[in-house]
């Protein structure tokens, strides 16, 4: 999956992650997808693509979020992404909700 627009920076970080996600039992193709997407979103962030999603630019780096969030399935989403669904959905009350509230108006797991 690596890119041409990719530094030889980006490419390391490729191949690192990559390397590490088979080293811990993810299937090749996984690997490569994790992989690609956390040098996409570490560019997004860094100014080094053309386009970026807000959350890509707002949101904690990939580095930090993977330490933060591991292990925790859905309860990974910050209350912020969670309050910017419940917003799209129209779910009234949703600026006095906790975390927790936001979960379980949004039916996911709490």
């Amino acid at each position: 999956m690596p890119r041409q627009d990719w530094s030889a920076k980006r490419e390391r970080q490729y191949q690192h992650i990559a390397s590490g996600l088979r080293e811990r039992g993810s299937s090749d193709s996984r690997a490569k997808e994790i992989a690609a997407r956390t040098v996409n979103k570490e560019r997004a962030r860094s100014g080094e693509s053309r386009q970026a999603s807000r959350t890509s630019t707002r949101d904690l780096s990939s580095g930090r979020r993977g330490g933060l969030r591991s292990h925790r399935g859905a309860g990974g989403r910050t209350r912020e992404q969670l309050y910017a669904e419940a917003k799209s959905r129209g779910i009234r009350g949703r600026s006095r909700m906790n975390k927790a509230q936001l979960e379980a108006a949004l039916g996911q797991r709490g």
